[in-house]
């Protein structure tokens, strides 16, 4: 277990840093670098690196390194087409089945979001929108789909932090935050209905 939090701490500090293009898309980067970044140990490191290889942020190439994946310029379209199918089925499955506690965290992220909105803090709204991400994601009964939106999500962040603003982020913490009202009211359509509103939002903008 503790092996697993420490991987797991790992991939949150690559993650953020790709995310928020400190990694910058195309970079080749070593092992060595990494773990200096990641400030963890070598297993928990190499874990990180194999999960952000299946999410397709980090390219393995034989003979040559690890590669900061790129972007290119259909991705937007293709992870928020495959979004605005799946992310409203998430909502209300989790509306449904959510404990208290995850209900609970789920107002706590709220906040969090209002208050890097309040402050204009993007880096930090991109911590707050990966938690609600896993809160959604241990809260939802059906793997297979958390599976699926696993890698779309963190794509996203990287894909909105590129062109991001905080009138974007304003706006975007807004629609958030209806769904996680509707998911701490057990609103399953709400749910529904307010992350296809995000959806779309995130497709235009």
């Amino acid at each position: 277990m503790a092996s697993q939090s420490q991987s797991h701490l790992a991939y949150l500090a690559l993650e953020r840093l790709i995310v928020t293009l400190k990694l910058k898309p195309g970079t080749l980067v070593t092992e060595r670098q990494l773990l200096e970044l990641a400030n963890h140990g070598r297993t928990p490191v190499r874990e990180a690196i194999q999960k952000l290889a299946w999410q397709g942020l980090i390219e393995i190439r034989p003979r040559v390194g690890l590669q900061i994946t790129t972007i290119r310029p259909e991705d937007q379209a293709h992870v928020m087409q495959t979004r605005r199918q799946l992310e409203p089925l998430a909502a209300a499955l989790v509306a449904e089945h959510a404990s208290a506690e995850a209900r609970q965290s789920m107002i706590d992220c709220a906040q969090q979001m209002i208050d890097c909105s309040d402050s204009g803090d993007m880096e930090g709204f991109l911590v707050a929108d990966k938690a609600f991400d896993e809160i959604m994601e241990d809260a939802c009964p059906n793997r297979f789909l958390t599976a699926a939106l696993a890698p779309l999500q963190t794509h996203a962040r990287r894909l909105w932090f590129a062109t991001a603003s905080p009138r974007k982020m304003k706006e975007s913490v807004e629609r958030h935050v209806k769904v996680m009202h509707a998911i701490q009211r057990a609103d399953a359509a709400g749910a529904a209905a307010a992350m296809s509103g995000l959806m779309d939002y995130m497709a235009e903008t």
